[in-house]
């Protein structure tokens, strides 16, 4: 007899069901197997090429163990035979120990099976798990399987096989319906005729030794029609009793069960949902209050879900492989369970929230540093993040732009391959740890925006696999949440699949989750992705393939969306696009509020290299786009760009000696870099470790692998200086007003540009030479008399305010008519411990310091890095500063106990 095995494929497939079936049906370790593969339905569906086994065993309870071959090695891993269309076979010969390899001493109790094509790129999912039995008495039912569904009064074909000879019987409901002896398969026509949930029972018996194998099987019961409670949200709300009410929006649904741990994962009348409208609901007594139950929607007797609306979300296959350190005591897959599944737990441990009046930076003043959290630190986690809190604090940002954070498919990810929208992807850590980043964050001054992606999810979103999909070309059939089809023909914009923003299902379930942050995490922006996908207008490869046209539409859609946030939780949220669409478009959006994404990569970096073409970054600034609001979020590099320093590596221009490819120059370059974009009034922002002139591809690894993390780039001192420089230029645009003025005139065409900006409180100069020769630029003071140069912390008077300044290449000059201070000197607490002193102060040619040293740096008041000592030195060391020219320095120390002190010294 034939054991079928229907496995649940929601992952890949819009297919309920991928089959499997042995023979025969109760195979045990000692006989020879066949496995039939029927690949409808899955990514092997019509294959144009072989179908390879990837298998292996479950060995003394170890999943996976004696695999033969490796993946992709068609010369090593079995080949199924193709015996009809979408049907395979493969012999397991012999038997199960001879055929892995398996000591006989070991125990045996599973095949784990997947099928693959032949180059590997795609296969069955999830993984196939057969039961193997022992050689002696067992029985199993091999039709029907657990939780099929029946129609009242149908008829089955109750079927159980024995692994030996054995008197057996049949059990509906405890009673008996058929017995025969002496013979390993028995069999029944059984009518229901009463609906609800029937157990089957086979049993064998051979003298005393007694064998059962049961199923559930469920006789469809018409849905009751009940209004929902009042004040009951989407997904799980626990009430004041500690009951548990569920419920579910799932237009155009007749039927849906809520299964689970405290239902063993049945269909059971007593978790039959309720209907109202499009609601489905149900309220469950009496579970614990302090354990964590996995559950899932059983839609129409045919589709499996996880809440759409789900705080946590558990995926057996891929679950094992996040680090214990990011999420301790993560819970276990549940026995009995496949697919993705949701969580929930009646009491939730609170987080405790220690700043709750924060005040977010205002928008023209924004700094924000982009961050991906799986490639800032070898760890990947939040923990890492907060643990470098300090050193944004010093770099002196005011805003995290996080990648997104919900759960996406996979852990290792940029985030765009989104999968549920109200949980936090488990890779980096836990719903309070990501809490307490925030709050941290929140404390030391800086905002928190998360990245969201609303055009469109992948194919583990629950909101796509209650209906109809097809995987091979991201189209869907009658679902209220999503499009048909992509309205972009151009492949280079068709994402997963499209939600059509034009549904009210779809806007309400968005303004949801936009709701659900920023209550539950205290967010204070979203960066929302790719929306020019926020329509339904049709782009055709011919036309217009970008949607880049002004588009009436998608406007009023995002001023909806962030009317909504502002009316409901304050016009101070930050709602930033990323649309990069018309000029017309974006300046309507940014008159509504919204700030847009100002991508100036290409301009930046043909300076940065000292190529004129293209150099003008004019576009940087607000008020050249027409905006009468600095909305304008501009950026040198971002995640999806390539980084300047590379280019500048790669394919720097030269003159002589000087060379942008030499790499001190390239880096100096970015310091020029700098100055000509924090000084451009208007919000920016900076990807990680360019403030340390990051210089590792984009495309390594993949456009989207994973990167190495550099952070000894901040211990090389030509790196570090770019850090200091930016972080005194961010300080200044903070703090002073004049880096927010709108008496603004940008003369930055060419490779030497000239900023000059006007306020009542300071006048100032930028000038600076991206060329690779020498060149004079005309400073266009605005006034005669001193005016003071911050980076050579000198002054000079002005009697000629058009009198040429010369710079060689890279070279750059900030004036003002009132002098700066050192931003990274003031206000730095460790400059007042008195224990540790550098002597004589004055000093002439040398000096020295009271403690034992492990590091020791001197910088100009520019914050430029002019000298530095590494290693262990003793007290009484004499430090040679003869080279350096007289006036005031800061000196940084590190003791050998890890104190840091900052002190300054005058050289005379």
């Amino acid at each position: 007899m034939k054991k079928i095995l229907l496995l649940f494929s929601f992952i890949i497939s819009y297919s309920l069901f991928a089959q499997v079936i042995t023979s025969p049906g109760t195979p045990t370790v000692q006989d020879e197997i066949t496995i039939t593969l029927n690949t409808t339905g899955t990514e092997l569906e019509n294959s144009s090429t072989d179908i390879y086994a990837h298998t292996g065993v479950t060995v003394d309870g170890t999943q996976w163990e004696n695999v033969i071959g490796s993946w992709g090695n068609n010369s090593t891993q079995p080949k199924f035979t193709k015996t009809a269309a979408n049907t395979y076979t493969l012999t397991i010969t012999t038997n199960v120990y001879s055929f892995y390899n398996v000591d006989n001493s070991k125990t045996i109790s599973e095949i784990n099976l997947v099928a693959r094509s032949a180059d590997g790129s795609k296969q069955t999912r999830p993984d196939i798990h057969i039961k193997i039995f022992s050689a002696d008495l067992n029985i199993q039912i091999t039709n029907p399987t657990n939780n099929t569904v029946f129609d009242a009064n149908s008829s089955v074909n109750f079927t159980a096989e024995a692994t030996k000879n054995a008197n057996l019987e049949l059990f509906v409901n405890n009673n008996s319906v058929e017995t025969a002896n002496n013979t390993k398969t028995i069999s029944n026509n059984y009518t229901f005729t009463t609906t609800g949930q029937h157990t089957l029972k086979a049993q064998a018996t051979e003298n005393s030794n007694v064998k059962t194998s049961e199923v559930n099987v469920y006789v469809k019961t018409p849905t009751q029609t009940a209004t929902k409670p009042n004040g009951i949200k989407n997904g799980v709300t626990v009430n004041a009793d500690k009951s548990v009410t569920f419920v579910l929006l799932a237009p155009q649904k007749n039927d849906v069960f809520l299964i689970g741990e405290f239902n063993n994962w049945s269909l059971h009348q007593d978790y039959q949902m309720k209907k109202d409208g499009d609601y489905f609901w149900i309220t469950v007594n009496g579970l614990d209050e302090n354990k964590e139950y996995a559950y899932q929607y059983f839609i129409d007797y045919n589709k499996k879900i996880a809440d759409p609306y789900t705080e946590k979300v558990l995926d057996q296959a891929n679950d094992k492989y996040i680090s214990a350190a990011n999420y301790p005591d993560l819970k276990s897959f549940p026995e009995g369970a496949s697919g993705i599944v949701s969580t929930f737990k009646i009491n939730e441990t609170d987080y405790t929230w220690q700043n709750t009046s924060f005040t977010k930076p205002a928008k023209d003043k924004l700094v924000i540093y982009e961050l991906l959290v799986r490639d800032f630190s070898d760890n990947d986690s939040y923990q890492a993040v907060i643990d470098k809190l300090d050193y944004f604090e010093k770099l002196g940002i005011n805003a995290i732009e996080l990648m997104p954070v919900n759960e996406f498919e996979g852990n290792d990810s940029w985030g765009y391959n989104v999968s549920q929208f109200f949980a936090l992807d488990k890779a980096y850590g836990t719903k309070n740890k990501f809490k307490e980043l925030i709050d941290k964050c929140h404390q030391k001054g800086i905002a928190v925006i998360v990245d969201v992606v609303f055009n469109h999810s992948y194919s583990q979103c629950p909101l796509l696999q209650m209906y109809d999909f097809n995987i091979s070309n991201g189209t869907t059939s009658n679902n209220p949440f999503y499009n048909d089809d992509h309205n972009f023909q151009n492949g280079a914009l068709r994402f997963g699949f499209d939600f059509n923003h034009e549904s009210t299902y779809t806007q309400q379930y968005f303004k949801d989750v936009m709701s659900y942050w920023i209550n539950e995490y205290k967010i204070d922006g979203f960066r929302l992705d790719f929306t020019k996908g926020f329509t339904n207008t049709f782009y055709p490869t011919s036309g217009d393939q970008w949607g880049n046209a002004y588009n009436q539409n998608r406007i009023d859609r995002l001023k909806d969306y962030a009317d909504y946030v502002w009316s409901n939780h304050g016009n101070d949220f930050y709602f930033i696009l990323e649309h990069l669409a018309d000029n017309s478009e974006e300046k309507a959006l940014a008159e509504a509020g919204m700030m847009l994404w100002g991508k100036m990569t290409n301009n930046y970096n043909q300076n940065t290299m000292g190529y004129s073409s293209d150099a003008d970054i004019s576009w940087g600034y607000y008020k050249n786009r027409d905006y009468t609001t600095p909305n304008l979020v501009t950026y040198m590099e971002s995640h999806d760009e390539e980084r300047l320093m590379y280019k500048n590596l790669q394919f720097g221009n030269s003159n002589g000696s000087y060379s942008v490819k030499n790499l001190n120059t390239a880096l100096s370059r970015q310091e020029l870099a700098g100055v000509f974009f924090f000084t451009i009034p208007g919000p920016k922002m900076i990807w990680q470790f360019g403030e340390l002139g990051y210089d590792i591809s984009i495309d390594q690894n993949g456009r989207t692998g994973k990167k190495p993390v550099k952070w000894d780039y901040y211990d090389v001192a030509e790196r570090k200086k770019i850090y200091d420089v930016w972080a005194t230029l961010i300080a200044f645009k903070k703090k002073h007003e004049v880096f927010s003025t709108d008496n603004v005139t940008l003369d930055v065409n060419g490779l030497v540009k000239r900023i000059n900006l006007n306020h009542s409180s300071n006048n100032v100069v930028v000038v600076g030479n991206f060329d690779v020769t020498a060149k004079t630029v005309n400073p266009n003071f605005s006034q005669t008399g001193t005016w003071y140069e911050y980076f050579t912390n000198s002054s000079m008077n002005v009697t000629n305010t058009t009198a040429p300044i010369t710079l060689q290449p890279g070279e750059y000059r900030l004036y003002s008519t009132a002098a700066f201070e050192n931003p990274l000197s003031t206000n730095d607490e460790l400059i007042k411990d008195n224990s540790v002193f550098v002597y004589p102060n004055p000093a002439e040619n040398n000096f020295k310091v009271n403690s034992y040293v492990e590091k020791l740096t001197v910088y100009d008041l520019s914050g430029k890095v002019v000298k530095q000592f590494n290693g262990n030195f003793a007290q009484e060391k004499v430090y040679d500063v003869s080279n350096l020219k007289t006036g005031m320095y800061l000196v940084k120390i590190t003791t050998d106990t890890n104190k840091t002190s900052v002190k300054k010294l005058l050289i005379k």
